[in-house]
């Protein structure tokens, strides 16, 4: 399970990186991404799902590989 992050939706309310900072970064304009080399596969994170959830916009969404 991967994660995408829309950059065109996301507006840097920063509400992933909030709940999942190990899997969550946000870039030098304040948008969300995720973080290079994060720990296991991202998607297993057990905030991740929570994280998708607080996206006020939708931006984090989980991917079915």
């Amino acid at each position: 399970m991967g994660i995408l992050v829309d950059k065109d939706l996301c507006v840097g309310a920063g509400m992933c990186a909030l709940t999942a900072p190990d899997v969550f970064t946000q870039d030098d304009d304040g948008f969300s991404e995720v973080l290079p080399g994060s720990a296991g596969a991202p998607g297993e994170h057990p905030l991740v799902k929570e994280a998708v959830r607080a996206c006020p916009v939708g931006a984090v969404t989980l991917a079915v590989d």
